[in-house]
């Protein structure tokens, strides 16, 4: 009986070392598991985060390119703008040249400005 108490006595640390070998597995593959579920975890939020930010700058993109067709229109009126200015200036100098050439007829001077100014330079 002494044989049959070792033996049963054998197999019941081998199922003790089993069964703690079993355990610490176990406990192992929970630690692991966490790890991989925290590690999904920040890597879903990071997504979410950079997803939310694509967004905003699209949104954002968006709302510059209107301001930037505003500012192009205003530009567009206000080059157009600038060029009726223009032509308006050069007939009022046309005009005013004009005067001049008249009122030096009408006063009895032969010279322009232009040309006393011309001769002014030259002494």
């Amino acid at each position: 009986m002494a044989m049959g108490n070792f033996l049963k006595n054998r197999f019941i640390l081998i199922l003790i070392i089993l069964a703690a070998i079993l355990f610490i597995s176990s406990i192992g593959s929970c630690i692991s598991a966490n790890r991989l579920k925290a590690s999904r975890d920040k890597e879903m939020f990071t997504r979410m985060d950079l997803e939310e930010k694509m967004t905003k700058a699209l949104r954002d993109k968006a709302a510059m390119e209107t301001k930037l067709n505003d500012v192009t229109k205003d530009l567009e009126t206000e080059k157009a703008l600038s060029q009726e200015l223009k032509k308006e200036l050069i007939q009022e100098r046309l005009v005013t040249q004009s005067l001049k050439e008249e009122l030096y007829k009408v006063t009895g001077n032969k010279e322009t400005p232009e040309d006393k100014s011309i001769k002014g330079k030259k002494q």
